[in-house]
C-alpha cells in the first residue's frame, strides 16, 4: 500500500515552498494537482514521475486519482496552493479516505498560505485575533457567509478575504464592504495583494471606506484591519499588546481599566466616524451607563465639548452649577482642583427651602434661581430635575442667566422631554443633551468629566484624575 502526501506549495513563489515539501516532491512517484500549479513545482519533480493535472473544479477527480495510484503502492504527492488545510485538498483527501474505507497512509505538509504572504507584504496586519472568510458561494450558501461576516465584524477580528470576486461573482465584495461599514469605521485600514509572491505582484494599502471592489479579482487577497489596526509608513500594523508604554507611566490601575473600557466601547460603536469632542462625550456616556442607545440619544452642539473645555482651561469658566448634589459627587475632584473649577449645588442652601415655600416652586427651581443670581454665566448641569432645567430656560429668556453651557440630562416621565426641547432654541449656548426620558445624575456628572478632561481625548486616555 502506498502513501498520499498532501503538500502545500505556498502562494506561488519558489522561495516560499518549504524544504519538507521540496523533499517530498523529489521522492514522489506521482504528483497530482491543478494544472496551473505545476509550473511552481516542476523544478523539484523527478524525471519520469507520473504527473496528473486537471482543470478547475476537478478536485474530487484529482483526489480519486491520487487514491488509485496510492493503492497501487505509489508515493503520491497531491499539491495544493498555499496551505492544503486552508481551502485546499487536505479535508477532501481525508473525507475520501473514510468514504473508500481505505488504509492508504496520509501525511499533510503545511505551506505558507496566501493570507500569510499578503500579510508579510502589507506589514503586520494579522498581529492579533483574525479569521479567514471565503466569498465563494459555490459550496457555501451566501446566507451562511453573510452571518460569518457579521459575526467577524462584531467580534472585531482582523479578516482575511479569499475568493473575493470571479467572472460570475461580482457583487459579493460590495456586500461585504457594506456589512463591515455598519460596524467599523470607514477609516479602518485595508490592504490587498494581487498575485502574492508571483509575477505581477501588486500591493495596495487603503481604507474600508475607500476600497474599490472593481480593483479586486480572483487572484487578490484582502486583509481588513480591526479597531486597533493602524497605518505606519504605508504598512498596516495590528498591535499584539506587547508595546504598552503607558504601563510604565505611573498610571493607577483604575485608569488602565478605564482606557481598555473606552477602547472596547469605541470598537463596538455603530458609527466611529464622529467629531472627536462628540465621540469623547459619547464614550463617557456609554461607559457610565453601558447603554449603546446613547449613540442615538446623545446630542452635542458642534464643538460644544471642545469650546467649554477651552473656556475652563483659559480661566474664563470657573463654576459648574448642578441641580442635585449627586451630580457634584460624580464630578472628579482631581479635575476640578487641577483646573481651578468649583462645582456647586444650591439644593441644601439654607435659603432654598424658604424661597420654595414662599414662591410655591420646587426646591430645585429655587436652587437654580439662587445660583443664577450668584453665577449667571456658569456651566449648568442637570441630571435629575426637569423643573430646574425649565427654570433655567425661563431665566435665560428673561435675560437673567447667561450660561457658558448647559448639560441637559434630567431623567423621568413628567416634563422631561419638554424640558430638553425648551433648551434647544438657545443657539448661542453650547449644549449637551440626552434626548428622551433617559438621563440621570451619573450621566450629567460624566459629561462634566468629559469636558474637564477633553485634552486627553485625542490619545483616548481617560481617567487621569481618578
Amino acid at each position: 500500500m502506498g502513501k498520499i502526501i498532501v503538500a502545500g506549495i505556498g502562494p506561488g513563489c519558489e522561495d516560499d515552498i518549504t524544504p519538507a515539501v521540496v523533499n517530498a516532491l523529489r521522492q514522489a512517484q506521482a504528483v497530482v494537482g491543478y494544472k496551473y500549479y505545476f509550473q511552481f513545482v516542476t523544478p523539484f519533480v523527478p524525471q519520469g514521475c507520473q504527473c496528473v493535472d486537471t482543470g478547475m473544479k476537478k478536485e474530487r477527480e484529482r483526489a480519486e486519482q491520487a487514491f488509485i495510484l496510492a493503492e497501487q503502492g505509489k508515493t503520491v504527492v497531491v499539491i495544493s496552493s498555499g496551505d492544503p488545510g486552508i481551502y485546499g485538498m487536505a479535508p477532501l483527501i481525508w473525507q475520501m479516505r473514510a468514504e473508500r474505507n481505505s488504509s492508504v497512509e496520509i501525511e499533510t505538509l503545511p505551506g505558507i498560505s496566501a493570507f500569510q504572504k499578503a500579510a508579510s507584504l502589507l506589514g503586520a496586519p494579522i498581529g492579533h485575533d483574525m479569521c479567514i472568510i471565503s466569498l465563494s458561494d459555490l459550496m457555501t450558501p451566501w446566507e451562511v457567509i453573510e452571518r460569518r461576516i457579521e459575526a467577524a465584524a462584531v467580534a472585531d477580528f482582523v479578516i482575511a478575504v479569499y475568493n473575493p470576486k470571479s467572472a460570475g461573482r461580482y457583487w459579493q465584495l460590495y456586500r461585504l464592504q457594506e456589512l463591515l461599514l455598519a460596524h467599523r469605521a470607514a477609516g479602518t485600514p485595508v490592504g490587498w495583494v494581487h498575485q502574492a509572491g508571483r509575477e505581477g505582484q501588486e500591493v495596495k494599502v487603503t481604507t474600508l471606506g475607500e476600497l474599490d471592489p472593481d480593483d479586486i479579482d480572483m487572484f487578490t487577497v484582502l486583509l481588513i484591519g480591526n479597531s486597533q489596526s493602524r497605518v505606519i509608513d504605508n504598512r498596516i500594523i495590528t498591535p499584539r499588546g506587547y508595546y504598552r508604554p503607558e504601563r510604565d507611566s505611573g498610571m493607577k490601575p483604575g485608569q488602565h481599566i478605564m482606557i481598555n473600557s473606552f477602547r472596547t466601547i469605541e470598537s463596538e460603536l455603530k458609527n466611529r466616524d464622529l467629531p472627536l469632542d462628540h465621540k469623547w462625550a459619547l464614550l463617557h456616556a456609554i461607559h457610565t451607563t453601558a447603554d449603546f442607545e446613547m449613540e442615538q440619544l446623545l446630542h452635542t452642539d458642534p464643538g460644544a465639548v471642545a469650546l467649554l473645555h477651552d473656556k475652563i482651561a483659559g480661566g474664563k469658566l470657573t463654576t459648574i452649577i448642578t441641580d442635585v448634589t449627586m451630580v457634584v459627587s460624580g464630578i472628579r475632584k482631581g479635575a476640578l482642583e487641577r483646573l481651578g473649577v468649583e462645582a456647586k449645588c444650591y439644593l441644601h442652601d439654607s435659603r432654598v427651602a424658604e424661597m420654595a415655600t414662599a414662591q410655591g416652586i420646587t426646591r430645585t427651581q429655587a436652587g437654580i434661581r439662587l445660583a443664577v443670581e450668584e453665577h449667571p454665566d456658569a456651566l449648568f448641569a442637570f441630571g435629575n430635575a426637569p423643573t430646574a432645567l425649565m427654570e433655567l430656560c425661563d431665566l435665560v429668556r428673561k435675560g437673567k442667566a447667561r450660561p457658558a453651557g448647559i448639560i441637559a440630562a434630567p431623567v423621568g416621565f413628567v416634563h422631561v422631554r419638554e424640558s430638553k426641547h425648551m433648551v434647544k432654541p438657545f443657539k448661542s449656548i453650547p449644549k449637551i443633551i440626552v434626548e428622551g426620558r433617559k438621563g440621570g445624575s451619573n450621566l450629567a456628572a460624566t459629561l462634566c468629566n468629559a469636558i474637564l478632561c477633553y485634552d486627553d481625548a485625542a490619545q483616548l486616555k481617560p481617567g487621569r484624575d481618578l
